[in-house]
């Protein structure tokens, strides 16, 4: 039996979310080889819900290759249809080193200026806005002024 175990709420949710998905993986005629396994691995590390799709015909080893699969892997056996399989296990969080140094990036804006007669459209402009710059409520882009320091600091320090 695999380690995840699912309520069938939450089971019914995954085959939802599975619906749209191509099998990511395909087991041939040779069957279960360290090849697919790892292939599969690969995959859920990816994705998190992936679908194998296997050409044997043999129902009861299709049977025995999706519990084989959910037990390798540690994935959720979600669904067994025809020649598909459904696996899902958890992605794991990447992890992600904040820099403080680091600044906003560029960000594009669209503008809209009005016309001064009513019947006309606006002109749409996009203006790119840097990280240390900001827009005005005119439309203009205003670098971020540097902070002042007072004389009185200036001289103490």
């Amino acid at each position: 039996m695999s380690a995840i175990q699912l309520t069938p709420a939450q089971r019914k949710i995954h085959r939802a979310e599975a619906h749209h998905l191509d099998p990511v993986v395909m087991i041939g005629n040779d069957g279960l080889t360290a090849a697919v396994i790892k292939e599969a691995e690969m995959a859920l590390n990816a994705h998190g819900l992936i679908k194998i799709r296997v050409l044997g015909d043999d129902r009861q080893a299709r049977e025995a290759m999706f519990v084989a699969l959910a037990d390798q892997l540690n994935a959720a056996p979600i669904q067994h249809i025809g020649k598909l399989f459904v696996l899902w296990r958890p992605r794991a969080e990447k992890e992600r080193t904040a820099d403080e140094d680091r600044m906003a990036g560029p960000r594009d804006v669209k503008v809209l200026k009005y016309s001064s007669r009513g019947g006309q459209r606006p002109e749409v402009k996009t203006l790119r806005v840097l990280g240390n710059q900001r827009l005005t409520s005119g439309g203009q882009v205003k670098r971020a002024k540097p902070k002042k320091i007072s004389v009185k600091k200036r001289t103490l320090g």
